[in-house]
């Protein structure tokens, strides 16, 4: 198989450190990663469960070094992972039933919205604010629901978790970064599980990437921590553009493309 071969995996390799690096800061990792492991001959279904798993390393180092330096307290955001955990279960259940790509219409309005939220205000995660959801709330509105998304299509979750955090429960944004990593491992994990029992995972492919996405990382996560939002918000704004420009771009009949070029022809 042409995934074998071994400029294949050092490619993937790269393409999973420099996806990691990515995720770990502002999220996005999907739509570099995926499109990698789709040019390597996986179907759309290997691809989506074997970037779980590579994805799922990245996650696991950034979270793990969030911990380390003191940024998270796992035993206050319990409701928080098990709602994420139950939610992109039931997504990946649900997406090697149905076809997923009525997202692909929607995700670039969800993620121009994060775009424009980041660009045009300045001060917001800079300092803890007031928060408008208790844990709970959070668990069940957010935490489910973009768990559930996370589970069935995935792309932009990053992002959407760390807007979360910041509109809903007043994180700065260095905080809502390293939240929004427990919570993308979790539903990782959770995903990767009911996609190994569907047997869908390429583990060869997964492993190689899986060692790129923890040197990814650990090193987006430690340069978030240290330069905070003056690296975190220009990358979330960045990224969010660039996610949508990819999605549109890729997908010749996207409404919005239909739309430009109805505009400017």
């Amino acid at each position: 198989m042409d995934f074998l071969a071994l400029d294949t995996l050092l490619f993937l390799f790269a393409i999973g450190a420099i996806s990691g690096f990515v995720d770990s800061i502002a999220g996005g990792g999907g739509l570099i990663a995926l499109p990698a492991l789709l040019a390597a001959g996986l179907n759309p279904t290997q691809a989506l469960a074997t970037n779980k798993l590579q994805g799922s390393f990245g996650t696991f180092a950034a979270t793990a070094n969030f911990i380390r330096k003191g940024h998270l307290k796992l035993t206050e955001i319990w409701p928080m992972i098990l709602l994420t955990f139950v939610g992109a279960a039931a997504g990946t259940i649900l997406i090697q039933k149905l076809d997923s790509s009525f997202l692909v219409d929607v995700m670039p309005f969800l993620l121009i919205t994060v775009g424009l939220y980041f660009l045009f205000q300045p001060q917001i995660g800079t300092e803890d604010r007031d928060k408008k959801l208790g844990m709970w709330g959070f668990s069940v509105l957010c935490g489910f629901t973009i768990g559930f998304y996370d589970g069935f299509f995935g792309p932009g979750t990053g992002s959407f978790f760390a807007i979360a955090f910041i509109a809903l429960m007043g994180f700065n944004i260095l905080k809502a970064t390293a939240h929004t990593k427990v919570l993308n491992f979790t539903s990782n994990i959770a995903s990767l599980t009911f996609f190994i029992l569907g047997g869908q995972v390429i583990w060869i492919v997964g492993l190689v990437m899986a060692m790129g996405q923890m040197i990814g990382g650990f090193i987006g996560s430690s340069m978030s921590m240290k330069h905070g939002s003056r690296i975190i918000r220009p990358l979330l704004v960045v990224i969010s553009f660039a996610m949508t420009a990819k999605v549109i771009w890729s997908t010749p009949d996207h409404i919005i493309r239909e739309w430009l070029s109805i505009l400017f022809n």
